[in-house]
């Protein structure tokens, strides 16, 4: 009974598998926007990784999750046969560009070359796969989408300390206590939400 109405609740709460891959786009390309070919290496270095964690954790999720879905539904799969060996190609540039300094002048350049693909990969499924997909699989979004909540968060969790560090570097000092200043008050306002909602279970 606890599970079921666990997984009900997990169902409504989580996004649908549509919007949440949006999502992932726009905070990938968010990260791409801050980079400046004059910026300094550790913060270029810091938004490097954070892009790159992201994606990897991201293609792994359409893998395993969106793309299944979508052979079972749709006729015409040009764009998922394609979908695969471009994250394949995006995992190479991300593996050259773990293997570079980000001093090497080589660094901005497999960057942007990386971010094209990015963004010719993020056209063709915004505009062609995610509309095929609430077309086509209708009341299942939210339940895929409450999956796929579910297998980022098992990715995620190992990956926590990388991503946390990242993110750090990736912000000029100047910025530094604004983002503590926002995390803090993410915080305090995550808490008082959970015990608002203890106390009116409590009533």
């Amino acid at each position: 009974m606890m599970k079921s109405l666990r997984n009900t609740l997990t169902s409504t709460l989580s996004p649908t598998i549509t919007n949440m891959i949006r999502m992932d786009h726009t905070a990938v390309l968010e990260t791409f926007h801050q980079y400046e070919i004059d910026t300094s290496p550790s913060v270029k270095k810091g938004l490097v990784n954070t892009a790159c964690i992201a994606l990897e954790i991201h293609a792994q999720l359409e893998e395993e999750i969106f793309y299944p879905a979508m052979r079972t539904v749709s006729s015409d799969k040009s764009v998922l046969e394609k979908s695969v060996p471009e994250h394949n190609e995006m995992r190479r540039l991300i593996a050259q560009l773990r293997s570079m300094d980000a001093n090497n002048p080589a660094f901005d350049y497999t960057f942007m070359e990386l971010m094209r693909n990015v963004l010719h990969h993020v056209a063709d499924e915004e505009t062609t796969l995610l509309p095929e997909a609430e077309r086509l699989l209708g009341s299942r979004l939210s339940e895929l989408g409450a999956e796929m909540t579910k297998r980022r968060l098992q990715l995620t969790a190992p990956r926590a300390g990388e991503l946390a560090s990242s993110t750090v570097r990736s912000f000029p000092a100047s910025s530094m206590l604004v983002a503590a200043g926002a995390v803090l008050a993410g915080t305090y306002l995550a808490k008082r939400a959970f015990e608002g909602q203890g106390h009116s279970r409590n009533h």
